[in-house]
């Protein structure tokens, strides 16, 4: 069963209103400017990879550049929030920019995991600007083989 989202009506909303406004030739304004601030896209970062073994669900969260000590990973349930912060350029004053296409700012990710985690028993580690995460399916949700019975 699906999480009733909010800002799903609203994203639909505003792609309607984005599709008026490229019919009548007027364009919109590129996605990625949107990436931090409130609404649908902020929650679009880390880009996120998930599969599963049936023991347990992997999580691998694209997030270069990231303190590794700035991230606050929960678990709640059958979902997971990713948080963090990403650091801009530093004391670069706007007019020595010369181009800027990466995004600074905090970041929330939620993801619906297809199956209830053991919390208590989820690992995370950092690599090469991925974040990995394990997480071990309860022993409610893991998958049991049935042995049938002839007579």
């Amino acid at each position: 069963m699906m999480n009733w989202d909010p800002f799903r009506e609203l994203e639909a909303l505003r792609q309607e209103i984005d599709r008026a406004f490229e019919q009548a030739g007027l364009g919109v304004l590129p996605r990625w400017r949107t990436a931090f601030l409130p609404g649908r896209a902020a929650r679009r970062y880390p880009l996120v990879n998930l599969h599963d073994d049936g023991t347990n669900l992997y999580v691998e969260a694209l997030t270069p550049g990231v303190d590794p000590g700035k991230f606050d990973v929960t678990v709640h349930g059958t979902t997971l929030t990713i948080a963090g912060e990403k650091p801009d350029l530093g004391n670069v004053p706007p007019e020595r920019i010369h181009r800027s296409e990466r995004a600074a700012g905090r970041f929330v990710r939620t993801i619906d995991l297809p199956a209830e985690v053991d919390a208590d028993k989820v690992t995370a580690q950092y690599k090469n600007g991925l974040l990995l995460l394990t997480l071990p399916r309860a022993e409610a949700a893991r998958p049991r083989r049935i042995a049938i019975e002839t007579s």
